[in-house]
């Protein structure tokens, strides 16, 4: 069982947030699981322009480190996102990373595949910078199994009992991946997009090649 974490911080070794994904990677790889960890701010990811090749021909445009990082996300059984709050989001390079999974989601890509998030904030917005991330891997087709979210401007020493419970939610994602759990109201949402992406990609057809051929690889369209 692979799990990646993803850290968005671009604080490098001072990130609170850093020491919550790892967490999860302990408790996960406690659990019996391969852990690895990934630091975003270190990669070469650029822009999104929107070009639409990637629906196309299945591969982007841009020659930089996001399709190695892709490749791992993509080979890992459980995906741990992680992001510090500024200004009532994730920051740039987390939004970077994700605007360009446009065609992960039209196909779908994380479906069988089981996710969490965690996420710091100085004065608020650690819970909802959690829900976004939990939501993405969620869109992508994952399940989710929770997430941490702590907020330290107050209380800097918030981040030692969060990291506990960030080390069980790793222990809990190995339990989820091996029980392969359901949850009824993830199920509804994962039915509703494949519906929605099936008839996108069905609309765009005869220019979306690659996503069509790859619906009808996985025996979702026929036609």
């Amino acid at each position: 069982m692979k799990i990646l974490g993803i850290n968005g911080s671009p604080r490098g070794s001072r990130s609170q947030t850093l020491r919550l994904v790892q967490a999860v990677l302990d408790g996960a790889g406690s659990a019996g699981a391969d852990v690895e960890l990934v630091d975003i701010c270190k990669l070469d990811i650029e822009y999104c322009n929107g070009c639409t090749v990637c629906y196309e021909r299945g591969e982007c445009v841009k020659e930089d480190d996001f399709a190695e990082l892709y490749q791992k996300m993509l080979e890992s059984d459980g995906i741990v996102l992680g992001s510090p709050n500024y200004i009532n989001s994730v920051t740039a390079q987390v939004k970077t990373m994700l605007d360009r999974m446009a065609d992960a989601i039209h196909c779908q890509m994380f479906i069988g595949k089981y996710g969490c998030a965690v996420a710091t904030a100085g004065g608020s917005g650690a819970d909802e910078v959690v829900a976004y991330l939990n939501g993405v891997l969620q869109t992508l087709g994952a399940n989710t199994v929770g997430g941490v979210g702590v907020v330290l401007g107050g209380d800097p020493e918030a981040i030692v009992p969060a990291e506990g419970r960030a080390y069980e939610l790793g222990r809990k994602l190995v339990r989820a991946i091996e029980n392969k759990e359901t949850y009824p109201e993830q199920e509804r949402l994962h039915a509703e997009m494949l519906e929605r992406m099936r008839a996108l990609v069905m609309a765009n057809k005869d220019r979306w090649h690659h996503e069509y051929e790859h619906w009808k690889a996985t025996g979702r369209i026929s036609e």
